[in-house]
């Protein structure tokens, strides 16, 4: 099979989950294209058996690109297997109205772009003060704290669970062959 694997990252990490699902999917024998997606406007979808877009949510909203390239290729992404991979902090803990944002975020996206993904997963993403302005850094370090009582506020941290990540890729490239 042929798959696309396209992201959008502000930090790096969905960059580094993107590579891990490319990497898996050509572990398991597939052909994979890995893509930013803001170099992909003018790719074409029918080339591939399935697509695989990965972003982040960043203060409520996905990155342009991933809406950008979505509402672009809305027709031939509604007709081609997709899953999308939504990265968040929010995914890594248990609080149910993080969860009903997360949600609230994904229909805004849906109804601005006019793409329904196949299958959407939430991944946890990481908290990284390296790599945050100042302000952010505050904003991050309020939030982690308040979140995880174990984080240390001032250390990145990985939230991501590989081995779940590797499940759902997995079971969603055996999918397509159904």
């Amino acid at each position: 099979m042929k798959i696309l694997v396209s992201y959008a990252t502000t930090e790096g990490h969905t960059r580094k989950i993107a590579q891990h699902v490319a990497d898996r999917l050509v572990n398991a024998e597939n052909s994979v294209e890995l893509l930013d997606l803001t170099q992909a406007n003018n790719i074409d979808l029918s080339r591939f058996d399935g697509a695989i877009l990965a972003a982040s949510i960043h203060m409520g909203h996905y990155q342009r690109g991933l809406s950008e390239f979505a509402a672009k290729h809305a027709l031939a992404l509604k007709t081609t297997p997709t899953l999308f991979l939504s990265v968040s902090l929010s995914a890594a803990g248990h609080d149910a109205k993080d969860w009903q944002g997360l949600e609230d975020i994904m229909a805004d996206f849906t109804e601005a772009t006019g793409w329904t993904p196949t299958r959407t997963e939430q991944i946890a993403g990481n908290y990284c003060p390296s790599k945050y302005d100042v302000f952010r850094r505050f904003i991050m370090r309020r939030i982690i704290m308040s979140k995880d009582d174990l984080a240390d506020p001032d250390h990145d941290h990985d939230y991501t669970d590989w081995h779940a990540l590797n499940r759902i890729v997995d079971d969603w490239r055996e999918s397509l062959t159904k």
